[in-house]
């Protein structure tokens, strides 16, 4: 198994994570599955959560495809980039969703770059 394919199982576990931690909001707030409002904090986690699956949207294919045509190493580099910015962007948003911006950086600026990176590796190849 390669670094990338462990950096793609990170990002995975990071969002079973976040998933997991919007199912405990909904018992400590008491928001009743299939309701997505009810409570500020809950909302917040569960905006973390569907914020990381937007990104994952993007992320995966980016770093499969910069992994194999562009470089494995700046692959998993914007990867674990990528993951931090994930775990600030959750710590920042259910603090207070004004400071998310950093968090925010750190995952779409890896994302944007593996996506070019994979563009221009690709018209090399």
């Amino acid at each position: 198994m390669t670094a990338v394919h462990l950096v793609a199982i990170a990002a995975l576990l990071q969002y079973f994570v976040f998933s997991s931690i919007v199912g405990w909001a909904r018992g400590r707030y008491r928001v009743a599955a299939p309701a997505v409002t009810g409570h500020e904090v809950f909302e917040r986690h569960y905006r973390v959560q569907m914020n990381t699956l937007e990104m994952l949207v993007m992320l995966l294919p980016a770093l499969w495809l910069a992994g194999s045509f562009w470089s494995p190493t700046a692959a998993v580099i914007g990867g674990l980039v990528y993951l931090v910015g994930r775990g600030v962007y959750a710590l920042s948003y259910v603090r207070n969703p004004a400071s998310r911006s950093a968090g925010f950086a750190l995952s779409i600026g890896p994302t944007l770059t593996l996506l070019i990176g994979a563009v221009v590796g690709l018209l090399r190849a």
